[in-house]
């Protein structure tokens, strides 16, 4: 048999209801060959029965932690098992299109880049609109003070309409909804820094790649589908979305990323203008179900936001506790039998 090139490492995003979508399209679409590790945060129960029997069909690892994890924490935990020339981080929302990996690889080994992205579709099931292909780093000078403007190319659009257009092209960053790494970018210069728990570790990332002197690129005829927490959303969840979320979190995840890049402060931008929002969107179906059309803006909308801060106020430091001590199993498929416990000290806060 053809050895594999790659292991695809999936790791929990925000919630784990649509995790066993994840799993089986990567199944579905991906013809070559491939090594597959899926870090477990937590899950709830049925998602948890759900993971060990696909384990067991698949043959794939399963790293399970009985606590909760950040992205970048998760993605090293499941880059430790990694002995393949490549690495793939995919977030477990992220549905693949026929045809994804292969492409990746093909770039990766065409170009020699350290990094390659896919085009990324935001929405249901089979929606092609672009959440980004690649994207742009702009440094803007105001009042002496150098800011970091981003640039997400081709937001909004569709990928039928505009895919015969696209160029593989070298950019300043793709996301951690799916991206392919050299294995031995990690062993030479760099790291998933932990301490960007929240937000912005893909540009913490990719900034490393271009101190590194090395290449990201975007590969246009690979693409996935982001799936957004108001799909497939339970609210066994909850703790843990909430707890991704919130702004203890957000606040040093920022702050850390702005000192280490020599950056000005605009933690309550992005609090204000990205975190809160989304962190409060889940709620919204709430406000529609129960609120009548004639009151919605009046009453709705105050009502939405008491609410989910009155369930943030409550859950989020259950779930804290939750996250502040992980015991990982190492779980070996398919030979269940003789998995092999592995506990390490390690801390989310």
């Amino acid at each position: 048999m053809q050895s594999a090139l790659v292991t695809i490492v999936v790791v929990p995003r925000e919630r784990f209801s649509i995790a066993p979508h994840s799993l089986e399209s990567i199944y579905q679409h991906t013809t070559g060959p491939f090594e597959l590790v899926c870090v477990d945060g937590a899950s709830p129960r049925a998602v948890r029965r759900w993971l060990d029997q696909a384990a067991a069909q698949y043959g794939f690892t399963l790293l399970r932690s009985e606590q909760y994890l950040m992205p970048n924490q998760a993605r090293n935990i499941g880059l430790a098992e990694v002995r393949t020339k490549y690495v793939v981080f995919i977030d477990n929302d992220v549905i693949v299109w026929p045809g994804w990996l292969e492409a990746l690889v093909e770039c990766a080994e065409e170009t020699g880049a350290w990094v390659v992205g896919p085009v990324v579709c935001i929405g249901e099931l089979g929606e092609d609109t672009i959440h980004i292909c690649h994207g742009k780093l702009h440094v803007i000078e105001s009042n002496g003070i150098n800011e970091l403007d981003e640039e997400m190319c081709h937001i909004n659009e569709h990928y039928k309409d505009i895919k015969n257009k696209l160029k593989r092209t070298p950019c300043d960053y793709v996301e951690f909804h799916c991206m392919l790494a050299r294995r031995d970018t990690f062993e030479r210069v760099v790291v998933l820094d932990e301490k960007i728990k929240t937000t912005r570790e893909h540009i913490d990332f990719c900034l490393e790649i271009e101190k590194a002197k090395e290449m990201v690129f975007f590969e246009p005829t690979s693409c996935v589908t982001h799936v957004p927490p108001w799909y497939y959303f339970s609210y066994l969840g909850l703790p843990y979305y909430l707890l991704r979320w919130n702004d203890k979190w957000a606040y040093e995840s920022v702050q850390h990323f702005v000192r280490k890049w020599g950056l000005p402060d605009d933690t309550q931008k992005r609090l204000s203008e990205w975190i809160l929002p989304h962190r409060r969107a889940v709620f919204d179906p709430i406000e529609h179900a129960f609120r009548p059309a004639l009151l919605r803006r009046h009453i709705g909308r105050p009502f939405t936001q008491f609410l989910a801060a009155a369930v943030e106020w409550l859950l989020v430091p259950l779930a804290r506790r939750k996250g502040s001590a992980s015991a990982v199993l190492v779980r070996t498929a398919p030979d269940m039998a003789n998995s092999v416990a592995q506990f390490t000290n390690r801390s989310v806060l």
